[in-house]
């Protein structure tokens, strides 16, 4: 069954979304951070990586809008932790993408 042009721009926007929010080194560290553990606070992270909390809460926001990161409210503290299905989704999109492109070279 073929894709929709529809399909494929949605697609592409997800990805598109999901890769700029690994553009930046800081979301980055936080990534690494998270996966080391189970969940983190904002705090734990601010902790982590010596930025002020509120460069690490935007960081985080945008990790959670792309989908890389689950929030939970917990009482007086939210709660971060990495989907990585949704990182692994990430990497087999990039490797698909890689891929095709490269595919027309040979």
């Amino acid at each position: 069954m073929t894709e929709s042009p529809e399909t494929r721009s949605t697609e592409s926007r997800a990805i598109a979304l999901r890769l700029a929010a690994l553009s930046h080194p800081a979301r980055i560290e936080i990534l690494k951070h998270l996966s080391a553990s189970r969940c983190c606070s904002c705090r734990e992270v601010v902790d982590h990586l010596d930025l002020a909390q509120s460069t690490v809460s935007q960081h985080l926001k945008i990790l959670v809008e792309a989908g890389l990161v689950r929030f939970e409210a917990d009482r007086q503290r939210s709660r971060y932790a990495v989907d990585h299905a949704a990182l692994a989704g990430v990497s087999a999109s990039l490797t698909q993408l890689v891929d095709s492109c490269c595919a027309a070279r040979r």
